[in-house]
């Protein structure tokens, strides 16, 4: 997914927006091995635990880490990437079991994206005050790389003691890479410390100041990273595809979706990469076209401007 000076694509799930239908679902999985097949960097599934008719956006509507195993097994070299687990939510133990699962049934491909939450009616259905999520997300991260790093871990945190025992299976590479997504409610200097990289929302994306404002937001955050290494940025937008190569850029939704011909979407990609980001996930759901087209467009004509890097084989081993 990542490398230094270069930008990637991803695709964000569901292919089609879920109004109550689950039918809108179906097939989804086999157009999912397509992207595989086609070479795309990864795919995407967010954590949506509760509906709430005020967001009216349920996500993929299955459990991220249910659906991330089930496509592993249809898959061989994308990326299972989270956007994002909200870890204020769940305690580290069962994220950890469910994630380092995931990482082995599919070779070391996890990528999370992790957030400290945004939907006000999920927090007291947990049984959790949403005025401590900022604190509750950055001991979640604390907890769960001790858990599946190398090494039997000894934890004190105000999620829980650990003392004595192990947790297994480990990450198959040491580590799974954690991706903050915004503020998180922590401060930036925060999110250069501990992420391993960065996901946020584009600015304005059919105005020439968009990707401005998102490079200087970019090299803020690098600014601020202790050791200066390379930590990967990642972006994402709804776009709304159309058969006109020329159509512009043009904000649909109050800019939540951004609808443009092909042209148009290669032009903003290119300028996230002069930006510094090094991921594109885009989210085709709100799309007027067939999913399966577009896709295909984007395999054709925008992938081969910005390929995949190749990774490590994934592993052999059939569980």
């Amino acid at each position: 997914m990542f490398a230094p000076g270069q930008l990637t694509l991803g695709i964000f799930l569901p292919l089609r927006f879920f109004q109550g239908d689950m039918r809108v679902l179906e097939g989804q999985a086999e157009l999912v091995a397509n992207i595989d097949r086609r070479g795309f960097a990864a795919v995407w599934v967010r954590d949506v635990p509760l509906f709430d008719p005020g967001f009216g956006d349920a996500g993929q509507v299955f459990d991220p880490f249910t659906y991330l195993a089930y496509l592993a097994a249809r898959t061989e070299r994308v990326a299972l990437a989270t956007g994002s687990v909200i870890f204020s939510l769940r305690h580290p133990i069962d994220l950890a079991k469910m994630a380092t699962t995931i990482d082995h049934l599919s070779g070391g491909r996890l990528v999370l994206g992790v957030a400290s939450g945004d939907r006000p009616v999920e927090f007291p259905a947990y049984g959790i005050d949403i005025e401590t999520r900022g604190e509750r997300f950055a001991e979640a991260v604390t907890y769960f790389r001790k858990l599946v790093g190398p090494g039997q871990s000894s934890i004190v945190s105000p999620l829980g003691r650990m003392s004595g025992v192990d947790f297994l299976p480990k990450a198959v590479f040491g580590g799974i890479p954690l991706l903050v997504t915004g503020s998180s409610r922590q401060v930036l200097s925060w999110v250069a410390e501990h992420a391993d990289g960065w996901l946020t929302y584009p600015h304005a994306t059919h105005l020439p100041e968009g990707p401005r404002q998102l490079a200087q937001k970019v090299r803020a955050w690098r600014e601020l990273i202790p050791d200066g290494g390379f930590r990967p940025h990642v972006t994402n937008e709804w776009i709304d595809l159309v058969d006109d190569l020329h159509f512009p850029r043009t904000p649909l939704q109050g800019g939540f979706v951004l609808r443009t011909g092909r042209k148009g979407l290669i032009d903003l990609l290119g300028e996230w990469r002069e930006a510094g980001v090094n991921h594109a996930a885009l989210g085709m759901q709100f799309a007027e076209r067939p999913a399966a087209e577009i896709v295909q467009e984007l395999a054709e004509e925008v992938l081969p401007l910005f390929p995949s890097h190749e990774g490590t084989a994934p592993s052999s081993v059939k569980w």
